[in-house]
């Protein structure tokens, strides 16, 4: 594990926000031999909790500054938002429409004797299922924060770390900080580019997953039809002359869905069509 140590602060500054940046590591396909690495933002604010790339804070920014509106989205990576104190979790989805999802994800957690010191935090070991996947997870009990990355949460400690039993996915805690005042996340999690979230039940939305499987590229074929004939049209980087192109793109789009399709939730993991 690697840390980068943080100073406890008081926790009892309840007008405050407690950010903890989580080193994320994933892997889109199962037999990949190396992670994707990606930062996290963990927000414990004084009423609820949030869960997004860091990414989106750094282009929320940048957009201040510059005023600019640029907007970004990472498909593979979480985003989230709870009550404080509640396994009741909103996740956002971007397909060709901006969904959410509402999910009671309740935990049960078995605590271990074993425990370990890193720096100057001792850590206590903890397993639970969850998702269709096996969690390791080390927390400290002296950060009274029952939270932790993603949907994990309930320990009676702040989760530092949290590893599934396959080695496909890892939360590793690396920094926290506080902030004076709640970060308003409105313009770059509950809403993308300026649109509200839609939401839908997980049915729903698996319906709407397959849609985009079937013909992913839909949108590019529209705009490759308006296009006027002098127009350089570019997809996945084949420069596209014909639409009879985008059959052969699309099939490629297809493998590579069958290919990165182990999400967090296993148990949550799209049935595609076999080719």
């Amino acid at each position: 594990m690697k840390y980068i140590l943080f100073i406890l602060f008081p926790l009892l500054i309840s007008a405050q926000t407690h950010r903890f940046i989580f080193e994320y590591q994933y892997k889109n396909d199962s037999l990949a031999k190396e992670f994707t690495k990606d930062n996290m933002i963990l927000d414990i604010n004084p009423d609820d909790v949030k869960f997004y790339p860091y990414i989106y804070a750094e282009k929320d920014s940048i957009n201040k500054i510059q005023k600019t509106r640029s907007f970004i989205w990472e498909e593979n990576l979480p985003a989230l938002t709870r009550k404080r104190n509640s396994n009741l979790n909103t996740t956002f989805v971007l397909l060709n429409d901006f969904f959410k999802i509402e999910s009671k994800d309740e935990m049960t957690w078995e605590l271990s004797s074993e425990t370990k010191t890193i720096g100057n935090y001792k850590l206590q070991n903890a397993a639970t299922k969850f998702g269709g996947r096996n969690w390791t997870a080390w927390f400290n009990s002296e950060i009274t924060l029952n939270e932790g990355p993603y949907k994990f949460r309930g320990l009676p400690g702040l989760i530092f770390d949290i590893t599934d039993d396959k080695q496909n996915f890892k939360f590793t805690l690396i920094k926290s900080y506080q902030l004076k005042e709640t970060y308003n996340t409105e313009e770059i999690l509950e809403t993308f580019a300026g649109e509200k979230s839609i939401l839908v039940s997980q049915k729903t939305l698996l319906k709407k997953q397959l849609e985009l499987f079937n013909d992913p590229l839909q949108d590019f074929k529209e705009d490759f039809k308006s296009a006027t004939e002098n127009t350089i049209f570019w997809v996945m980087g084949t420069q596209v002359k014909s639409i009879d192109q985008f059959k052969e793109l699309s099939q490629q789009t297809q493998d590579q869905m069958r290919k990165e399709n182990n999400p967090i939730e296993l148990d949550k993991a799209i049935h595609y069509p076999k080719k």
